[in-house]
């Protein structure tokens, strides 16, 4: 059972809501940290698409939500790959399931 500060945040994710990066960031601190001692210059819209990645969203699920094309979004993962050094042979859900 979700609870329902993740059911928001999942609504939020939904609407590309911009209070989706500040409620996150309220209901799980330690992940910006994480994210932080490995990329400490990461622009909040790629924190926004790392949360979309924690999520566990689909690469169509969130062309959906951003309004972009699935391939705007592969692109967009592998960028975040090369910033966060994640091996292209590891999975990047898994990774971000793991962080």
């Amino acid at each position: 059972m979700k609870n329902l500060a993740e059911e928001e945040i999942i609504r939020l994710a939904k609407d590309n809501s911009p209070r989706l990066l500040s409620k996150f960031k309220i209901s799980y601190p330690d992940f910006f940290e994480k994210l932080a001692a490995i990329q400490p210059n990461l622009q909040n819209s790629e924190l926004i698409f790392c949360i979309y990645l924690k999520l566990n969203l689909t690469t169509k699920e969130i062309a959906t939500y951003t309004f972009v094309t699935p391939k705007a979004i592969q692109n967009r993962k592998n960028r975040i790959r090369k910033k966060l050094n994640i091996d292209s042979s590891v999975d990047i859900y898994k990774w971000f399931d793991e962080i």
